[in-house]
């Protein structure tokens, strides 16, 4: 391809370079192969400008960096007013193959659970569907782990062609704060979008609040078509500046929860393994029992219904394939249980707001105690340490405060930072052995909670990431119970 077909009405003159012929993009100069574009972008850490003699070194057949920049290359240096934008847009051309129907959901809780439930009700519907996101890739003879929320461009664009390739019509992603910040997804033509909730998270990126829900809120007002549809859930506390947002960008709202007007959820009953919730959709009122715990998980539901139905799926269908969701992994993900009874899950909370939902949500199924093993990563957003601390005591009855990931940090410190704040809580700062300890722990009627890496199957210490995983820690403990 040559370079100037990267150029379009939003994107800069490349005539300068314009009958190159490239074999490829890279934004990562250790990439970059034989007649590729190297794109150098600014990062938090590093200058990309810093990387280009090493990407001509590889090969790079030109290179795009920021208007006004003073880089020098021996190969074409082409300025771009935007190269972050630039290198999507330029992706997304470069492969130039998506699923036809695209949709992406953003919030601070429950995308990874969104993508998943739109893609199992468009696959209940009959289409061939993907999820992106936090937990890898799922489509059609294809299950990857996966780490990143939002993938760099040219990866996420190399994806996309490969699943339009393989027959995937309908895919389902996630679009984080930085991912939208950093305008990873601005090649993807969307065909609708959703917004579920705002907490507190990544106030090491974000400067303010209000800079995190503005990141967001890019997936309404600069990249989804006007017209479009913008599902909202309603019942949060930053659901209005979502539907200003929306209106102001032109978009259909359609809201869904308590207060919604697209789907209006009426009543729930929580159960141990189940809810059932009465939605009203127009004149239709459904009945729904949705096999999966937590009050979190019917909203979640809701906005995935909202999305699938927003993409032709019928009403009717949406709701029967509601009652046939398998959760998204260490979303409130039934482990095991004791032989008195009492319930293990394992939970991707590592924000306050979502271990407050976790601990709110078990709370009417447990007759006992509600338990919970939890840490806090390193090099993150450290003043949520003793708000998490505080809402652990506040609503678990037995709090058991341990490592998560703790990266260059030293494990003791962000131990006790947590430990400031929430009283009567137990520190053991071997997760193996904290998993093992609230286990030995439980009575009949207990529900014990491990909060924190949920899919994970790795512990970043240091600069070493060493096999772990919850899920399998907690079975382990549970079987030596038994024994």
């Amino acid at each position: 391809m040559k370079i100037s077909d990267l150029a379009g009405p939003e994107t800069e003159d490349l005539s300068a370079a314009a009958a190159i012929d490239i074999g490829g993009i890279a934004s990562d100069s250790r990439k970059v192969k034989p007649g590729d574009l190297f794109v150098a972008l600014s990062g938090t850490r590093a200058d990309g400008s810093a990387f280009i003699a090493d990407a001509v070194s590889r090969g790079a057949a030109a290179v795009a960096v920021a208007a006004g920049s003073k880089a020098e290359a021996s190969v074409p240096v082409i300025p771009v007013a935007e190269p972050r934008r630039f290198l999507a847009l330029a992706a997304a051309r470069f492969y130039g193959r998506q699923p036809e129907t695209m949709v992406a959901v953003t919030g601070t809780a429950g995308k990874t659970s969104v993508a998943s439930f739109t893609r199992q009700i468009w696959a209940h519907a009959g289409h061939a569907a993907a999820m992106i996101g936090t937990t890898g890739v799922v489509a059609p003879g294809r299950n990857d782990y996966g780490s990143l929320t939002t993938p760099d461009p040219v990866s996420l664009h190399e994806l996309l062609a490969e699943l339009a390739d393989a027959g995937v019509t309908h895919a389902a992603m996630e679009a984080s704060s930085h991912g939208l910040d950093q305008a990873r997804l601005d090649g993807v033509k969307l065909s609708a979008a959703a917004f579920t909730n705002l907490g507190r998270d990544h106030m090491d990126y974000h400067p303010t609040v209000e800079h995190y829900m503005a990141s967001k809120m890019r997936l309404f007002d600069t990249l989804l078509a006007k017209g479009a549809p913008a599902v909202i859930y309603a019942d949060d506390e930053w659901s209005g500046v979502a539907i200003e947002a929306a209106r102001k960008a032109g978009l259909d709202v359609r809201t869904v929860g308590r207060k919604g007007e697209y789907l209006t959820l009426k009543r729930v009953e929580h159960f141990r393994h189940k809810q059932t919730a009465e939605v009203h959709v127009g004149d239709a009122i459904y009945e729904v029992h949705i096999p999966l715990a937590g009050d979190f998980q019917v909203a979640n539901a809701l906005v995935a219904a909202g999305l699938a139905m927003s993409t032709g799926v019928p009403a009717a269908v949406a709701m029967a394939a509601l009652e046939k969701l398998i959760g998204a992994s260490g979303r409130l993900e039934l482990v095991g249980h004791a032989r008195n009874g009492a319930l293990a899950y394992v939970d991707y909370a590592h924000k306050p707001d979502a271990l407050e939902n976790v601990l709110t949500s078990v709370r009417p199924f447990t007759t006992g105690r509600v338990i919970v093993v939890f840490g806090c990563g390193g090099d993150r957003d450290k003043g949520k340490r003793p708000i998490m601390g505080e809402i652990a005591t506040r609503l678990a009855d037995v709090v058991v405060v341990t490592d998560d990931n703790p990266r260059s940090e030293v494990p003791e410190v962000i131990r006790s930072e947590i430990m400031a704040a929430a009283r009567g809580a137990t520190e053991i700062g071997d997760r193996a052995e904290a998993i093992r300890s609230a286990v030995r722990m439980l009575q009949s009627g207990d529900t014990l909670i491990v909060a924190g890496k949920g899919h994970e199957e790795g512990q970043t210490v240091g600069t070493v990431t060493l096999p772990f995983s919850d899920h399998a820690e907690l079975l382990k403990a549970l079987e030596e119970l038994d024994r």
